[in-house]
């Protein structure tokens, strides 16, 4: 077998040429993702529709439990700001949404996932009406059989929801009932706190 440098040039161009296509494809499927959850949220004028209650309703929390709510509040919302990274476990390198709250939970020795599709399934479920500071919220679009996304609530006065959570803005405080963006695409809400006092 003879050594072609033309042949062996004319492949390697080809073989860039297909690396290179291929990494725009990706490049273009990622900002797509990324373009969608950057939206800044549109307020409505009237109320939001709420999904309707789910299975679990709250019981009234001990003082114990009130005080490590707050505590995993104040100690979120040091992060916010901090920037947005796929994968992303750690303020050094950056968040992703179930990195996260993983991260936040961790630090009150609260063990979930380090994945939303996990996380949905770890706790207890709580009705949305229901939810209280440091329950978690899993967001699922329409067209998807699986969960995108986890937030942290903030707050709760039954005319707004407050979370933070890590979206390719970095880790930001929304309103989701009154977001065009987040309301539609509510799926389900999970008490970890109180099981793992």
């Amino acid at each position: 077998m003879v050594f072609n440098r033309k042949r062996f040039i004319q492949i390697s161009n080809y073989l860039k040429n297909v690396a290179l296509i291929l990494l725009v494809g990706f490049i273009t499927v990622k900002c797509d993702v990324l373009n969608e959850l950057t939206r800044e949220p549109v307020h409505k004028s009237e109320p939001s529709k709420r999904p309707a209650p789910g299975r679990s309703p709250a019981k009234m929390p001990s003082s114990k439990e009130i005080g490590l709510r707050k505590d995993i509040v104040a100690y979120a919302q040091k992060y916010k700001g901090a920037k947005y990274c796929s994968g992303g476990k750690s303020a050094k390198t950056g968040f992703d949404c179930s990195g996260f709250t993983s991260y936040v939970l961790d630090y009150f020795d609260i063990d979930i996932s380090a994945s939303s599709q996990a996380q949905a399934r770890q706790g207890v479920p709580r009705s949305l009406d229901n939810v209280l500071p440091g329950d978690l919220i899993f967001f699922r679009r329409p067209e998807e059989e699986r969960i995108f996304h986890v937030a942290l609530v903030v707050s709760n006065d039954k005319k707004s929801l407050k979370v933070i959570h890590s979206t390719s803005r970095g880790v930001v405080i929304d309103d989701i009932l009154n977001s065009k963006y987040w309301e539609p695409k509510i799926e389900s809400a999970r008490d970890v706190v109180s099981t793992s006092l």
